[in-house]
């Protein structure tokens, strides 16, 4: 077996860091979206490739985890971990051409708290954003569902004056998307907006790549023989390869589950065609777009 050469050991205790926040964009013009994942991983994994093509035409994306990703990991956890895989999400923005932020609060405690609905409000704000995507509030993680509800919280309060006054108020309520997930109760994930993502597919597992702990290592989920059949680093075209087969399984099933609404906004032949997607089904709460506004939203589009 091979030994991994930064082990940990879980039982080290280490101070909780803490993260800087990343600048507010100017006001340009352009659209601002913000995508919530409950670990240093689940924006990038739901929405990289979208956000990609959104960073390609000039808009403005951030990638937050709620949580710093503390335990996320088989052989080390604490301050150490929470370092690397702060600066992994780090890596992966700045490959997927937009930015991210990692908050302090401990991996697996998410808790639907006054305090934090404020810490996401002030958030949503901040970037002004048009657009924000979160887990579904049911989930097999109760930090997903947590980071769902925290979201679907804030959806109303992001524009009322008197709470967070020390933030300004979005005048605008944005649109509140879920990203995909295939839990059934008590409804299953319906993709109302589905994005090709074939010509960012290669740029997505690329910058994929950079989360070392959770791509190759296989994050808290993994064991000693299951990464023993990972390609070591000292191959890294195999292992990058690999990484990249496991992609693209996983996202021609999400553009097989969303091929209707894949048909619906790029048309039949083209919708048909498309091999990797990213899906997201529209919030009862926040702004209820028309299609003309969706696609205004998602300029990637075809007219």
């Amino acid at each position: 077996m091979r030994a991994l050469h930064h082990v940990v050991l879980i039982t080290l205790l280490f101070p909780v860091v803490s993260w800087a926040q990343s600048k507010t964009p100017a006001d340009d013009g352009k659209l601002r979206i913000i995508c919530f994942g409950a670990h240093p991983d689940d924006a990038e994994y739901k929405s990289g490739g979208t956000a990609a093509l959104w960073a390609a035409q000039g808009h403005h994306v951030k990638l937050v985890s709620v949580t710093n990703g503390d335990i996320g990991h088989w052989q080390m956890a604490g301050g150490p971990l929470a370092k690397r895989r702060t600066a992994e999400s780090a890596e992966v923005a700045k490959r997927l051409g937009v930015t991210s932020q990692v908050l302090d609060i401990h991996d697996g405690e998410v808790m639907p708290t006054l305090e934090n609905r404020k810490i996401i409000t002030r958030l949503i704000r901040e970037w002004k954003a048009d657009i924000v995507i979160a887990h579904r509030p049911w989930d097999y993680h109760p930090d997903h569902r947590y980071v769902g509800v925290l979201v679907q919280d804030a959806a109303f309060m992001v524009t009322v004056p008197f709470f967070c006054p020390d933030t300004p108020h979005l005048t605008k309520n944005p649109l509140f998307l879920y990203s995909s997930d295939r839990f059934k109760r008590p409804y299953p994930f319906k993709a109302d907006i589905a994005v090709a993502v074939d010509d960012v597919f290669e740029k997505k597992v690329d910058a994929l790549s950079a989360l070392v702990s959770q791509a190759f290592e296989l994050g808290a989920g993994g064991t000693a023989e299951r990464y023993a059949l990972v390609p070591p680093e000292s191959k890294p075209d195999v292992r990058r390869q690999w990484l990249g087969e496991r992609w693209a399984r996983r996202q021609s099933a999400e553009a097989k589950n969303a091929r209707a609404a894949l048909i619906q906004w790029y048309g039949e032949e083209k919708g048909n065609s498309i091999q990797y997607a990213e899906a997201f089904e529209i919030c009862e709460y926040g702004r209820q777009p028309s299609p003309d506004e969706i696609r205004q939203l998602f300029p990637f589009f075809p007219k």
